[in-house]
C-alpha cells in the first residue's frame, strides 16, 4: 500500500480508545502512511480509561509522526489534497452531527475543509 496517506481522526468516546488504536496498527502494518490527528480533547484530557500523554505517546510512535492536535494545523489537509482517505474512529454524534452541518470547530473537523 506504498504512498497511500490514511488520516486517522480520534474524538471522544475515550472508552474505545483501546479498541481503535489496534486498528490503526493495523493499517500501519499494512504499509499505509498514516497521519494521526485528535481533537484538542481527546488528545489532552486523562480519563478513567488512561492518561492522554500515554495515549498520544503511543500514537506518535505507532505512526512516526506528530499528532494533528489544532485547527490551524489540520486546515491544509483538504485544500492541499493531503490525504487520500480518512477514518474517524471513534465517531461522536457530537462530530457526526458537526460534518454533517459543515461545523470546523475541531482539528477533526475542520480538516475536512475543501
Amino acid at each position: 500500500m506504498n504512498n497511500i496517506r490514511v488520516g486517522f481522526a480520534i474524538c471522544g468516546s475515550f472508552c474505545t480508545f483501546s479498541k481503535v488504536l489496534p486498528e490503526m496498527q493495523r493499517l500501519v502494518d499494512a504499509g499505509y502512511e498514516v497521519w494521526p490527528i485528535m481533537s484538542a480533547i481527546s488528545c489532552t484530557t486523562d480519563t478513567r480509561f488512561g492518561k492522554a500523554a500515554d495515549f498520544v505517546a503511543q500514537i506518535e510512535e505507532m505512526c512516526g509522526r506528530p499528532i494533528i492536535k489544532t485547527i490551524k494545523d489540520a486546515e491544509p489537509i483538504g485544500p492541499k489534497a493531503l490525504l487520500d482517505a480518512l477514518v474517524i474512529a471513534p465517531c461522536t454524534g457530537n462530530t457526526l452531527g458537526k460534518l454533517a452541518n459543515g461545523i470546523t470547530d475541531t482539528s477533526v473537523t475542520a480538516k475536512l475543509i475543501i
